[in-house]
């Protein structure tokens, strides 16, 4: 099994001009204002994952290009680095702008931290796409697979989940290939053929996914999962509310209870990632739903909950916050131009929390996270700063 992300290093991307060594846990949770960086925190995971496929010439220009991507532009910022540590291994690489605003690759390797210390492997420079795919079928020393093996399974498995696409034309209440069951995609654009496939190979799987959305919407009883009659190729979601046997579709569904859907079977399917990323998964959702997807984060990474992986969540949501302890929380502050990251400490907090929830101090701008001065931020002194 991939092991979860322990420390992570991003220099240059966006606002983020220097996250040195930012230790992560089970879970963590993003707070901050408009525009405070969390979206690029968790857009620099999509830019990885692009990286590793061999798209990220394409995502760059999708991006407006290096100059867009680079903090303040090439001429503040020559390089955009990263380093990333879990388990025993590590996979690092900087990248640097061509003169038609392309990014290629300075450096690219991986880090394998063995009984003697730390072995650093160079996998080339000069390239526009990232060739640890191509070395990751490499035999190791002594064993079937070399370090580029683990490092490609690890950044693979993390995925970054966005829900937040449903309207008429998004694929979730669209017809679409029932083969297409492998994994939930990230935007859940097969969320009826997965769950066609659950059903019928994880039904302990399925009924948690079924009785969570129970709860949070009592008037639904179960998916009608079945091929489109006129094309078995095809699938749509459907359900059923209770003491009804009528088959309605996807598009009966308001937008709370869709996206509250897809977040339950990406929280409870029976094989989840590694680590997950959901940029603010509150949209939509109402309080009551809000706690049991608390709930759900809860066990996502509990050893004795549903399974013990990674949660990165991204959230603007005090209701949220205050189901969280201090120390799962990450304060995201824009300070002098830059995404600075704060993990909060209940120590620092202990006398507020006698009275006060962390949503609530949240509110009261007592954590940060909200639009202030500098002076401000550099007052607060509640938690450690990873500039």
């Amino acid at each position: 099994m991939s092991e979860i992300i322990k420390k992570l290093t991003i220099e240059g991307y966006k606002s983020i001009r220097k996250l040195e060594g930012c230790e992560l846990r089970h879970l963590n949770i993003l707070i901050g204002s408009n525009g405070a960086g969390k979206s690029n925190f968790v857009g620099f995971f999509r830019l990885l994952r692009d990286l590793i496929e061999q798209r990220l010439e394409l995502s760059i220009r999708l991006q407006g290009g290096a100059d867009a991507c680079l903090y303040l532009g090439p001429k503040v910022t020559p390089q955009l680095r990263c380093q990333i540590e879990f388990g025993n291994n590590g996979y690092e690489f900087t990248l640097v702008p061509t003169a038609d605003n392309r990014l290629v690759f300075a450096e690219e390797a991986t880090i394998f931290h063995g009984q003697y210390g730390p072995t650093r492997r160079s996998l080339g420079s000069g390239q526009l796409e990232a060739r640890l795919p191509e070395r990751k079928d490499e035999r190791g020393l002594t064993s079937k697979h070399g370090v580029p093996y683990y490092v490609f399974d690890a950044i693979s498995s993390w995925v970054v989940y966005h829900f937040h696409d449903t309207s008429t034309a998004a694929g979730v209440r669209r017809q679409g290939s029932i083969n297409d069951n492998v994994f939930l995609r990230p935007s859940a654009e097969n969320l009826a053929a997965f769950l066609y496939r659950v059903q019928s190979t994880h039904p302990s799987s399925y009924e948690k996914i079924r009785d969570v959305v129970r709860l949070a919407a009592p008037f639904f009883d179960d998916f009608n999962l079945r091929p489109v009659p006129t094309n078995p190729d095809l699938i749509q979601l459907e359900w059923r509310q209770r003491d009804s046997d009528y088959p309605f579709q996807a598009s009966h569904l308001s937008d709370g209870t869709l996206r509250f859907i897809c977040l339950a079977t990406a929280l409870l399917q029976p094989s989840p990632p590694r680590t997950m990323l959901f940029d603010e998964p509150e949209l939509g959702l109402h309080p009551y739903a809000l706690s049991l997807l608390a709930n759900l984060f809860t066990k996502a990474v509990s050893p004795h909950g549903y399974s013990m992986n990674q949660l990165i969540v991204s959230t603007q949501s005090a209701i949220l916050l205050n189901e969280f302890a201090p120390e799962d929380v990450i304060v995201v502050e824009r300070y002098e131009e830059q995404s600075i990251f704060r993990r909060l400490d209940s120590a620092h907090l202990s006398e507020w929390l006698g009275d006060y929830s962390l949503g609530e101090l949240w509110e009261k701008n007592v954590l940060g996270g909200r639009p202030q001065k500098d002076s401000a931020l550099e007052a607060s002194g509640l938690g450690s700063y990873h500039p």
